[in-house]
């Protein structure tokens, strides 16, 4: 009796797999869809409205002044905003094509941006794709080794803040060290704005 050869099962193997996957499915789906039949429009312009009724649902009084309070205080001096920085208007256009992306309900700015940049520290971790990056146009990045090293970037981050979720939920110790580190964070960003 021959032993049956074992496939050897490394998380590079298991991302390619699931990218294979990925890809298949991608190309699958546009040829799975059904098309409507083209039949006539459903022509309204003989419709006429008879009949409708309107129906008061609440009264209220709305009182614009309380008494005792005080309004709106005036607007400063005039001329006192700054102007926005090359990178707050990078930011914001970035901010837009991200929440044009992804579906962003209980998302906020910083949950996006912050996505993009660990995901595009981690694709800096890849010298090859790095190169490429330096030496090409977009479009021709585009068509080398740059989408692949975006999604495993992705896996992995994934992969990574599962581990370190599940690190820090089960030991108080990690948990107390952990809340430290974000406060020191914390209290120099908010120097730094100080400043």
């Amino acid at each position: 009796m021959t032993p049956t050869p074992r496939i050897c099962s490394t998380p590079r193997s298991k991302r390619s797999a699931v990218l294979n996957l990925s890809l298949y499915a991608r190309h699958l789906a546009p040829l799975l869809r059904e098309k409507t039949p083209d039949d006539d429009p459903i022509d309204l312009s003989s419709v006429e409205l008879s009949h409708y009724r309107l129906s008061k649902t609440k009264q209220q009084d709305l009182r614009l002044v309380k008494e005792g309070a005080t309004g709106l205080s005036p607007a400063g001096a005039l001329g006192t905003g700054r102007p926005r920085t090359k990178e707050e208007i990078w930011l914001s256009a970035l901010i837009v094509r991200l929440n044009e992306l992804f579906v962003t309900d209980g998302l906020t700015d910083s949950d996006l941006i912050n996505y993009a940049r660990t995901i595009a520290d981690k694709v800096l971790e890849n010298a090859h794709v790095m190169n490429q990056v330096a030496n090409n146009s977009p479009e021709q990045v585009m068509l080398g080794d740059f989408p692949g090293a975006v999604d495993d970037a992705v896996i992995d981050a994934n992969e990574r803040h599962q581990n370190q979720m599940m690190q820090y939920l089960n030991n108080r110790e990690i948990q107390a060290g952990f809340q430290r580190v974000v406060l020191e964070i914390l209290k120099a960003m908010n120097l730094a704005a100080g400043e």
